[in-house]
């Protein structure tokens, strides 16, 4: 049923790239960009591979929303997220991607470890655009593309 759902959900996304690492979908007329991470762990310059690429998907498109499914993670890594939160979001901000939407792992040690670092990163970077964006954490690709 799920696999059902998901695929009508998604029947309007082209797959822009998937690799190793990640999926990258999008649907330039919702302007919406999903990535799902495949695996349990990216090393930091495959993630920033990963975002370079979308990078240049977001600079020739007219997107707006970006949702990132973690869900397959089961490793925390504080210097892939800072890059993440404050150089990647910042650079695509500019571009028009104001709408996040988040699908973490069920796990609760992920999502304490995951809010705990937006916490401190927040903190300790007081002139980010967290404030400029529209950031929420969703259960599904369903959720995360209605909200």
């Amino acid at each position: 049923m799920t696999d059902t759902l998901n695929k009508q959900t998604l029947q309007n996304f082209e797959i822009a790239f998937e690799e190793e690492y990640a999926k990258v979908e999008t649907n330039n007329s919702k302007g919406i960009i999903i990535c799902t991470l495949l695996v349990d762990y990216v090393p930091i310059t495959n993630f920033k591979a990963i975002f370079h690429k979308i990078t240049n998907i977001v600079k020739k498109g007219n997107y707006n929303k970006f949702i990132f499914d973690k869900r397959a993670l089961r490793a925390f890594h504080q210097p892939s997220m800072e890059w993440y939160f404050l150089d990647w979001k910042k650079e695509v901000f500019s571009y028009g991607i104001k709408t996040h939407r988040k699908i973490l792992p069920k796990e609760a040690w992920f999502v304490k470890l995951v809010m705990i670092a937006k916490k401190q990163i927040a903190l300790e970077n007081p002139g980010n655009i967290i404030r400029d964006l529209d950031i929420k954490y969703c259960d599904s690709i369903e959720e995360a593309i209605a909200e």
